[in-house]
């Protein structure tokens, strides 16, 4: 799809002002660049035209952030006002009931069946008239927030529309002038308006804060975000998922419909470095600990040192990570305690320990003698392993967390990660960046951090997603989950792992193996849109006077279901059962086949209905007639300039079938002389239908070549997603596939080599029997012993030799190799075929001597 058509279809019509002009910009550089040569004055005046929608999109998007900000503000001192309005009238819920807001729909008045007080019948009135009242303006508010939500969906879109024609209209324009402007509008202009670099996670924490105060009628839920994570009755699952840039907005604002942004200090407000978290992970020269994470071998470990916030902070947590493999019945755990970061070094080189801080914690009543036991022997042994193994620091992580979780309940827990950074801390290559601290002191939490150069740093270009459920045996998770990690907004990639895929990126030179995700990262992973998780307004009378329900971005949304994604058709092919209205005696008034007659009725009923629209055709050229281009949003007036002439126009050119005049369609009739034979008529008819198909033809030649072009530019497939299986490492790589190993594989290697032996034994016994008790001038019987010992000392060999292969295989965590032996039990049976073969043919020789 063209981009002046795609920012139609996506724009939400109430800002269509405020939008790119991006076919006025592109006409004027369409007209400019063939009337004359480009000059300089052209150059001066296009960049003011390219300046003046920066400054108008800039401001708006200023203005409208300013104004959703005060929005949620607004809403929340009506969310306290109506809750101080409930306590009043004393029908107020208690934050110890249910979080269900169905539950908390329920009103419960007490009524006083005895008695027969009118007065107290009047006051029971008015408390229900206050009730419904209470609940019509929750109502109210919760149709806001809606509005919200889809605000702030549209604005971010508008955003990614409104850069995204930035760079297309800058790209033609170099393309076309042979000047690069590009460059220098980035650096001078874009720079200085950041409109698309805008953050989007303050707006959404407080529109969570907002969404759960109304969803719960003032009464959010209350409790430790760690809650339930120590029980043991339940099934823990937890899945990451890729998410593209252009979804992350839109994701963030599903989930906050049904779980809210876990946030540690709610009476504070919101700052970018909140989010911000920093880990440092350790390993040796032999990247033992990577390897061992990537292997998953049982008991692998990952030593890091976290922080929250900026550089800044006090306390530094001490983690370790441990795998523990399926068949030994635990469960892989993850342990830390904290630390002053003043003391980070000296416990890094054994120099002080933690054990006096701890006991101080027990002194202080704020942990107990067994938790402070636990604390102490990890500190001991992530101190034993940093100073055996010689781990020093690796690479950091950086990334900024949005978290969402209700307060108290561990049953669905998200996490989504943002802006995500790996950062190279070692020394190997003589280049000094942590030195003998634990950490480089030259970079903060300022992303992309471009102080680094290129090889020190890895951006990666997805979102992180982590979902984590608890539920009970035999219980599913909520179906809005199973909703969302089905969606197109998110790509399933099992075991990814931050740490992992650092050391893959920054240390090519050291590292041989790599995970099963990394050829894959040049692959697209943007979905189709099925319609799923739409950001839809509440039911309300738009400009245009309907009252249906209306998706974000103006996009009619169906009230019961979601649109289902089907695949796009052809120019003419949207409206092909209207079309065909075929008569049904056709057959009977032409002498053609069945295959001529359909194509005759579908070019009858063709140019009967260009000669119907040919009225109304007429009209379609003046449509633009004002044209200072503040129309051309809908993007159809202009899109003949992109690549087609109108002169050349036909039935099958895209979106120029209406503008076809009435003499251009009487044109294209069929003409009938009712004095001529049927042949002439058929003659007629297959020379037009000939000559119709070779049009269709190159018609759609042209339009695949165009949207081929199209899609390249937008850097997005043409064809439909392909499952790709047959992944290549990259040169002197290998790819890790997950091996699970178990006990039993071994057991079972064993047992297999003793099967074998089992046999041999057989065939050697037979051999010696033959050998001892044959008489000495007997040549075919010693021949046969001879025949049988050899196949018996060849199965011995070769099942040792495999047994010996498959040992070391299964070491080596290598899924290839001889677990299927194809060849061996055949060559085994030809070998002791033959042998008896050999031994009765000798016999019934000698015999017949």
């Amino acid at each position: 799809m063209k981009f002046g058509r795609k920012i139609t279809n996506d724009l939400y019509n109430e800002w269509r002002p405020f939008y790119i002009n991006y076919n006025l910009l592109k006409r004027e550089l369409k007209t400019r660049t063939t009337a004359h040569t480009w000059n300089d004055v052209d150059e001066r005046e296009f960049t003011a035209m390219l300046e003046k929608e920066l400054d108008k999109i800039h401001d708006f998007q200023r203005a409208k952030t300013s104004e959703l900000s005060s929005r949620i503000k607004d809403a929340e001192r009506a969310v306290k006002r109506l809750v101080t309005s409930g306590y009043v009238n004393g029908h107020h819920e208690s934050p110890s009931e249910p979080s269900d807001p169905e539950a908390q729909h329920r009103r419960h008045t007490d009524q006083d069946g005895g008695s027969d007080d009118d007065d107290t019948d009047d006051e029971d009135d008015d408390t229900d008239l206050s009730v419904d009242a209470l609940d019509e303006q929750f109502i109210l508010l919760e149709e806001e927030v809606a509005t919200l939500v889809a605000d702030v969906h549209d604005l971010a879109l508008y955003t990614k529309l409104n850069i995204t024609g930035f760079m297309k209209i800058l790209k033609k324009h170099d393309k076309q002038t042979n000047r690069p402007l590009k460059p220098t509008f980035i650096q001078e202009y874009l720079e200085k308006r950041p409109f698309y670099k805008y953050n989007w996670d303050g707006l959404i924490v407080k529109l969570s804060k907002l969404y759960d105060l109304v969803r719960t009628r003032g009464h959010p839920v209350q409790g430790d975000s760690s809650a339930g994570g120590s029980q043991s009755a339940f099934v823990r699952q937890t899945t990451k998922y890729w998410v593209h840039p252009d979804n992350l907005v839109h994701l963030k604002l599903a989930i906050l419909r049904h779980l809210p942004v876990l946030v540690f200090n709610p009476d504070k407000e919101f700052e970018q470095k909140d989010a911000a978290i920093t880990s440092v992970y350790f390993d040796n020269d032999d990247l033992e600990l990577y390897l061992g994470r990537l292997e998953k071998t049982e008991g692998a470990e990952a030593v890091r040192l976290r922080w929250y916030g900026d550089t800044g902070v006090k306390t530094i947590f001490v983690e370790r990570k441990t795998h523990r493999e399926d068949w030994t019945g635990e469960k892989s755990v993850k342990a830390r305690f904290p630390i002053k970061e003043h003391l980070v070094n000296a416990f890094l080189r054994g120099e002080y320990t933690m054990d006096a801080e701890f006991q101080e914690l027990v002194a202080r009543g704020k942990k107990s003698a067994q938790e402070v036991e636990t604390m102490t022997q990890l500190a001991n042994e992530i101190q034993y392993s940093i100073l055996t193994k010689k781990l020093v620091p690796v690479m950091r992580t950086f990334y900024n967390r949005t978290a969402f979780q209700l307060p108290g309940d561990a049953r669905v827990r998200i996490s989504l990660d943002t802006e995500l950074t790996m950062i190279r801390e070692d020394n190997w290559d003589g280049a000094v960046r942590s030195g003998d601290n634990w950490r480089r002191m030259d970079i903060g939490i300022d992303h992309p951090f471009e102080q680094l150069p290129a090889e020190d740093k890895e951006l990666f270009k997805y979102g992180v997603l982590e979902v984590k459920l608890q539920t009970q045996y035999g219980q599913e998770p909520p179906q809005w989950v199973t909703d969302l990690v089905s969606s197109h907004l998110v790509e399933a990639v099992p075991k990814f792992s931050k740490f992992i895929h650092g050391c893959a990126t920054l240390l090519p030179n050291r590292v041989d193996l790599v995970p099963f995700w990394l050829p894959q990262m040049d692959t697209d992973i943007l979905k189709p849109d099925t319609g799923a998780l739409t950001i839809e307004r509440p039911l309300q009378s738009s400009s245009k006077g309907t009252s249906d329900r209306q998706g974000s971005s103006g996009i009619n949304t169906p009230e019961h279901h979601h649109l289902a994604y089907t695949e796009p058709v052809s120019e003419g092919e949207e409206d092909e059962e209207m079309d065909l209205a075929p008569a049904r005696d056709e057959h009977k008034r032409t002498g053609l086949s069945g295959d001529e007659v359909a194509a005759a009725i579908a070019f009858r009923e063709k140019a009967l209905k260009e000669r119907a629209s040919a009225p109304k055709s007429q009209a379609v050229p003046d449509a633009d007639a004002n044209g200072d281009g503040a129309v051309d949003m809908d993007g159809e007036a202009d899109d003949e300039d992109e690549d087609e002439d109108e002169d050349d126009a036909h039935e099958r050119t895209p979106f120029l079938r209406g503008k076809q005049t009435k003499q251009a369609a009487a044109g294209r009739a069929l003409s009938i002389d009712p004095l001529a034979p049927s042949s002439a008529f058929d003659e007629t008819l297959r020379d037009r239908l000939r000559v119709d198909a070779e049009r269709q033809r190159h018609a759609e030649h042209a339009v695949a070549d165009d949207e081929l072009d199209e899609a390249t530019e937008q850097g997005s497939p043409v064809a439909d997603r392909v499952l790709e299986r047959n992944w290549t490492a990259p040169p002197g790589k290998r790819i890790a596939v997950p091996i699970r190993i178990e006990p039993k594989v071994y057991f079972a290697a064993e047992r297999t080599f003793f099967k074998w032996l089992h046999f041999a034994i057989y065939i050697a016994t037979i051999a010696t029997t033959l050998l001892n008790f044959v008489p000495p001038g007997d040549t075919v019987g010693l021949v046969s012993a001879g025949l049988f010992t050899l196949v018996a000392l060849l199965a011995i060999a070769y099942s040792a030799v495999v047994f010996v292969y498959r040992a070391l295989q299964l070491r080596r965590r290598r899924a290839e190799g001889l677990y299927y032996d194809k060849y061996g039990p055949t060559l085994l049976s030809v070998c002791l075929i033959g042998a008896l073969v050999t031994n009765v043919g000798l016999r019934m020789r000698e015999i017949a001597e």
